[in-house]
């Protein structure tokens, strides 16, 4: 059974097949789907109803693939929630495809027709397929997520592929022909990769110098990682120790994935052919 987080503060869900779960409000849920468990923290600027991070997570009709996306949208309101319904729509109507290049590319294009004002957005896309271990990674301009193997024992940044062309993994909505590279790690039990929107890199210390991706790595090293469901507090407690400025000056989010080598159930995988009948369940909230 994966580990569920002992902070009765935290909300937790398994989630279901055929569903996509997420949105743009403060939140602060475990979810477990098969071989993943995942911590979501968020909470949008100036403690608005909703903000411009943008994070969902899909499950598949038997549940072998677990799609995870978190966007930070540029701007607020109405234009931003227009946006974030787009995603939305796409992360149902892709929920039992593999291919992640694809999927990407579609939101790139969509978010060219819908975004109004040169609005644009960093997203990160990652797609776990189960019975392989496998999760490919799509980034598109978003701050590079962390990675801890156990085999290594020590975090490190999942940097995009060397032989990346001239016009790709742009953020959405910058340029239309724009392509996306993927990375994939093969994901053994208690791997943990970490997800995080830009307030983080972005927050100081104590001198008042950007942190950084280098700042940020060096902090997270310093943490305890054995416990996953106590890793999002202490990483934020770390940041606000730094400087008490940071992560209130924008919408802040963090998302924490570990292996787990649970499997898709028969019954589910026997399941899966009469659920592609229906469409996907919209568990998201979404706020302007």
């Amino acid at each position: 059974m994966p580990q569920q987080s002992s902070d009765s503060s935290v909300s937790h869900q398994r989630m279901q097949c055929m569903e996509v779960w997420g949105g743009n409000r403060q939140v602060d849920r475990y979810l477990a789907t098969p071989g993943l468990e995942a911590w979501i923290y968020s909470q949008p600027h100036e403690q608005a109803p909703g903000g411009g991070d943008v994070y969902y997570i899909s499950s598949c009709a038997s549940g072998r693939i677990t799609r995870i996306l978190l966007a930070d949208v540029s701007g607020h309101g109405v234009d931003a929630s227009k946006l974030a319904v787009g995603l939305r729509e796409l992360m149902r109507r892709n929920i039992n495809i593999i291919q992640q290049k694809r999927f990407v590319a579609e939101m790139n294009q969509q978010f060219a027709e819908l975004a109004s004002n040169h609005q644009f957005a960093t997203a990160v896309v990652c797609s776990f397929f189960s019975p392989t271990r496998r999760l490919t990674l799509c980034n598109a301009g978003h701050p590079e997520p962390l990675c801890l193997q156990q085999q290594d024992g020590q975090w490190t940044s999942i940097s995009q592929p060397s032989e990346a062309r001239e016009l790709s993994d742009f953020p959405l909505g910058v340029i239309d022909e724009a392509s996306y590279t993927q990375t994939v790690l093969t994901l053994s039990d208690g791997d943990l990769v970490l997800l995080f929107s830009d307030a983080f890199v972005e927050s100081v210390d104590a001198n008042g110098d950007i942190l950084g991706a280098d700042g940020l790595l060096s902090i997270i090293r310093g943490l305890e990682s054995d416990q996953p469901d106590r890793f999002i507090p202490a990483l934020n407690d770390a940041i606000r120790a730094e400087n008490p400025s940071n992560l209130s000056d924008d919408d802040a989010t963090v998302l924490l994935i570990r292996a787990t080598g649970k499997r898709t159930s028969v019954k589910n995988n026997l399941l899966a052919p009469f659920r592609l009948l229906r469409p996907a369940r919209d568990r998201t909230e979404l706020s302007t």
